[in-house]
């Protein structure tokens, strides 16, 4: 259940003195425009010079080496079965950002995909990289750096450090195809929230709107402003520069309540209001302790030396006082209350619930 770490409380910004108005940010802060985002890499390779802990005899990177060996030419007997010891099959990632134009580097991350005990000290082979709909948009290969370390013993005791069977190349991608973003010629510019909220959506509209005119923008949904923009690379690009700069104060988050059932961790944010409750919290142990005698017999009782348990049964009933939360009780009252009975983290997460099944605790309550 909870581990015994003490109790991480979040305290938002003016929480303890009330609801403070939320500070003014960024447009880019708050979101993206559409079409502008990463876009995901894959693909297949082969890393080489590995010593001695490759796949061995797998079937795919026996099948991958007899590929890259005929793109030289070179043909492997049909019956005959290389241990590939030095060699080992793995998956290429890499994110593709926006705009990322042909020639330029990415970084690479390369998995093992068979068994292969560890690569380091291996090259990956030139390895083309496909996104989403099948097309090549880069090709991968250079030298692994390995942050892990594994080692076997010949009586079967191994040592691993980190994971060694997963490495990176740091510009070990070379960008050949750009992605079309479409920005340039749509009817209109589509900017989107990250978290959809109605209020702060209809902010990020008025704020563009005072800056470049009533009518610029307008809010589709809770998630969507569409903006209104001629059609151009470059003239669109200077637009939602500046729109990215505009400041926007955005809508109070909701009340939440978020615990992470594996750390005991419990955040509570600063919109959480309490109404009229009385709680009561405490515990009962019960602890059974098993000892044992030695009966020893009278003399010249024939009878016969025995060991006998002795059982002890003990009660404790920890007591704490009943408290009470006054209509609106804010965070720093729900802090005082759960530190003046010294709650654990799953004590105080037990009173959250019944708070909020009572219903005296009108925010949600997310459990990791």
């Amino acid at each position: 259940m909870f581990r015994p770490i003490r109790i991480l409380i979040l305290l938002v910004a003016a929480a303890l003195a009330g609801f403070a108005p939320a500070q003014a940010e960024r447009i880019k802060d708050l979101g993206t425009f559409q079409g502008l985002r990463t876009n995901q890499l894959t693909g297949y390779g082969i890393v080489v010079g590995l010593a001695g802990t490759g796949d061995d005899s797998l079937d795919y990177a026996v099948q991958g080496m007899k590929g890259v060996a005929s793109r030289f030419g070179l043909t492997m007997p049909a019956n005959i079965n290389p241990a590939l010891k030095n060699a080992a099959a793995v998956i290429v990632t890499a994110d593709l950002p926006a705009f990322a134009k042909p020639g330029q580097k990415l970084d690479i991350t390369v998995s093992a995909l068979g068994k292969a005990k560890s690569l380091r000290g291996g090259t990956l082979l030139m390895a083309p990289m496909q996104g989403a709909d099948g097309q090549v948009y880069a090709m991968a290969q250079g030298n692994l750096a390995v942050g892990g370390l594994g080692i076997d013993a010949a009586d079967g005791s191994k040592v691993t450090v980190n994971v060694p069977t997963a490495g990176r190349i740091p510009g070990g991608a070379t960008v050949e195809r750009a992605v079309d973003a479409g920005f340039a010629t749509t009817p209109e510019i589509l900017f989107n929230l990250s978290e959809a909220d109605l209020t702060t959506v209809g902010r990020v509209a008025a704020s563009i709107n005072t800056k470049f005119g009533m009518g610029r923008a307008r809010a589709i949904d809770a998630a969507t402003v569409a903006i209104q923009a001629p059609q151009g690379a470059e003239i669109r690009t200077a637009l939602m520069g500046e729109i990215e700069d505009l400041l926007v104060d955005p809508a109070d988050a909701p009340a939440r309540v978020i615990v992470n059932a594996r750390t005991g961790t419990v955040v509570i944010n600063g919109a959480v209001r309490i109404a009229p409750a009385a709680v009561s919290h405490g515990k009962l142990t019960v602890k059974v302790n098993e000892n044992y005698r030695v009966s020893q017999p009278e003399p010249f009782s024939q009878g016969q030396t025995a060991v006998v348990p002795k059982s002890g049964i003990t009660v404790d009933e920890e007591k704490k006082p009943m408290f009470r939360f006054a209509p609106g009780a804010s965070l720093a009252d729900i802090v005082k209350a759960v530190n003046a009975i010294g709650a654990s983290p799953a004590d105080l997460v037990a009173i959250l619930e019944a708070l909020k099944q009572a219903g005296a605790m009108k925010a949600d309550l997310v459990v990791l």
